[in-house]
């Protein structure tokens, strides 16, 4: 090896010779080099154990890896029930709406609705879904049918239908957009007159009906709480709740007298031709009654008195926001049969909508076994309401039999 020496005087390069010392650092940095590469390609081609270590280490990495993708999958999985429950629940999500014996007018009533403006920044809203009962699924013949008229033409006379659907979990029903019958409303009365006198049978609606008029309504015994309902001029009508048959039978002066005068507005369920709410007007007392045209025209007979009928069956939540009503008054109507649990949550539901301190009045309950009463007892017990009136009494029934009725008004407490 050789160096290379400038000498600047002349212009000339020389070359000398490598000394003895220098020849011997380069070979010891060869040496050096190479020996550092052995003992690397040693490390990781000859040691056994940093190996298997390295080996290990993959398979672990891989047994966890495989662990979240199996958690992540579960967890997908999850999602996707969840939402199938949730649109189980809504009803109609699992109605399908590619189906060609769907009606066109189901299918736009049904499909979601972006909002105009984008998503509502209160509610967090983007769309907006139509409300329809969770049962109309299974009633999707009838809801067809339902829903198969001419837009804005004249709806089809079909309000039986409507109800039919009604009493089988179809509610609410989905609204249409077509013009209900009309039927002449005259000879109706001003109020207070309309209140305990009757106008002409051709106001009203018989269609589904096997009475066509009045008359024959009141010749029959509609329900536990309506026999001769209909007769506003000299059936009991004109007695109930300012006379008494029994000891079960509580005047409305007295239960008035029990809410110290703070009762404005009530609700009544199941409240037969309305006279527990024209009894109630007369009292200054606002009372918005649940019925539904069970063989009778019940809800068009109420609208005609002047007072106000709400058609709903008692499975519906009742549309009142909490804490609303001074009075909750029910009947038989209560007994909606079944399992207890029903029965619990109608009771939950009046509970919500009386105020504190509200008045809730059951008017002869038949207790049709001793063990009913008893279980009925115990639920109202479970309320924890003050019992102005309870009176427990025997009626004999047209077979002869003794039956058992409970009357009793209960006053909600305040609750923290």
């Amino acid at each position: 090896m050789g160096s290379v020496s400038l000498k600047i005087g002349d212009g000339t390069v020389r070359f000398k010779r490598a000394t003895l010392c220098s020849s011997a650092v380069n070979l010891l940095m060869l040496f050096s080099i190479i020996t550092t590469n052995l003992f690397a390609l040693y490390a990781f081609t000859s040691s056994p154990k940093h190996h298997s270590f390295h080996l290990s280490h993959q398979k672990n990495i891989s047994l966890i890896s495989e662990q979240v993708s199996l958690i992540l999958r579960e967890i997908d999985s999850s999602q996707k029930k969840l939402t199938q429950m949730e649109k189980d629940l809504l009803g109609f999500e699992s109605i399908d709406l590619l189906n060609p014996n769907i009606p066109a007018e189901l299918k736009n009533f049904l499909q979601h609705h972006q909002l105009p403006l984008g998503k509502d920044s209160r509610t967090g809203i983007t769309e907006m879904v139509a409300s329809v009962g969770h049962s109309c699924e299974k009633s999707l013949d009838l809801l067809a049918q339902f829903m198969k008229y001419k837009v804005n033409g004249p709806c089809p006379d079909d309000w039986s239908l409507g109800q039919r659907l009604i009493l089988q979990g179809c509610e609410p029903l989905p609204r249409r957009r077509c013009f209900a019958k009309s039927i002449p409303k005259v000879g109706l009365l001003p109020y207070p007159n309309s209140l305990w006198k009757n106008v002409s049978d051709k106001i009203y609606s018989w269609s589904g009906i096997g009475c066509k008029n009045l008359t024959c309504l009141n010749s029959k015994k509609l329900n536990r709480d309506c026999a001769g309902c209909f007769d506003l001029v000299n059936g009991y009508e004109k007695e109930r709740f300012v006379k008494g048959r029994g000891k079960n039978d509580f005047f409305i002066e007295d239960v008035l007298a029990l809410g110290s005068g703070g009762t404005r507005i009530g609700f009544d369920i199941g409240g037969g031709s309305g006279t527990f709410a024209a009894r109630m007007a007369e009292k200054n007392v606002t009372i918005v009654t649940s019925i539904l045209n069970v063989d009778a025209p019940f809800s068009e007979f109420i609208a005609a008195r002047g007072l106000f009928p709400m058609y709903l069956s008692l499975d519906h939540r009742f549309p009142f926001y909490d804490n609303g009503f001074d009075l909750v008054h029910a009947a038989n109507g209560l007994d909606i049969g079944g399992r207890l649990e029903k029965l619990e949550f109608l009771m939950f539901d009046i509970d919500r909508i009386l105020r504190a301190g509200g008045l809730f009045w059951l008017d002869n309950f038949l207790c049709t076994s001793d063990e009913k009463k008893k279980v009925l007892t115990r639920l109202i017990e479970q309320f924890g309401y003050k019992k102005l009136k309870w009176v427990v009494g025997e009626k004999i029934n047209v077979g002869g039999n003794s039956e058992v009725y409970l009357s009793t008004v209960l006053q909600k407490p305040v609750r923290v």
